[in-house]
């Protein structure tokens, strides 16, 4: 008896909580802490998929690190999330370029103030080209350990003129070329991190010689390195 009214009070709170109206069952779900709660949430039915999705209009980050986080996935819950500043979407995703140029598309794109795309492995210039092309607002950018050259760092001096931070550490095919581009055209550029590249030391007396305020570190760090969203 105890436990067939331990079932009907649980098949009660399930019944109950399918009744909420679609934007408190939204609110409810905004407050889970980490994307693999989002994730679950959204397994759960239809309706809680959409209202997961909902939710994500009200997050100003989202983070995917440690996540097996394919394309799709991604570029669907980025698109949701109209009002994101701060976007992590580095190691352990599952991101090729063609999820970044989906992600590119989304509305929340060209006021994103943040991006890491930390230790991704299966990206390029070009979906790195695509996504920070868009990203006009971008303050601080972490495209560590990818496989990125110039032709990255040429688009993100082009595009992004805010940008006050970025981390290169251990991208080894970007060459002196590349950071005085960066350096020229981003006045605002505060730190950079050099760690691990090939270029040699020599050459970032040049780029303070345009830049003396420049901070120039070769230590590894990566930014945004949390799995929480919010």
């Amino acid at each position: 008896m105890e436990q067939q009214q331990r079932d009907g009070d649980g098949g009660a709170a399930e019944a109950d909580i399918e009744r909420l109206p679609a934007d408190l069952l939204a609110h409810v779900l905004s407050l889970l802490p980490t994307f693999r709660d989002l994730s679950m949430a959204g397994g759960v039915s239809r309706r809680w998929r959409r209202a997961v999705e909902r939710s994500l209009a009200s997050r100003r980050r989202l983070s995917f690190a440690g996540q097996r986080t394919g394309d799709d996935t991604a570029a669907r819950l980025v698109r949701a999330a109209v009002n994101l500043r701060d976007l992590d979407i580095c190691w352990g995703c599952q991101i090729t370029d063609e999820g970044l140029i989906k992600i590119s598309s989304a509305d929340c794109v060209g006021n994103l103030t943040s991006i890491s795309l930390w230790g991704l492995a299966g990206i390029t210039d070009k979906g790195v080209v695509q996504l920070v092309s868009r990203a006009y607002s971008l303050q601080h950018l972490n495209i560590g350990g990818t496989f990125i050259t110039d032709e990255s760092l040429n688009a993100v001096a082009n595009s992004c003129t805010n940008l006050k931070s970025i981390i290169l550490w251990s991208c080894r095919h970007v060459t002196e070329a590349g950071l005085v581009a960066l350096v020229n055209k981003c006045r605002r550029l505060e730190c950079i991190n050099v760690g691990g590249m090939r270029v040699p030391p020599e050459s970032f007396v040049g780029l303070l010689s345009i830049s003396p305020a420049l901070r120039i570190r070769s230590i590894p760090q990566i930014l945004n390195a949390g799995v929480q969203v919010s």
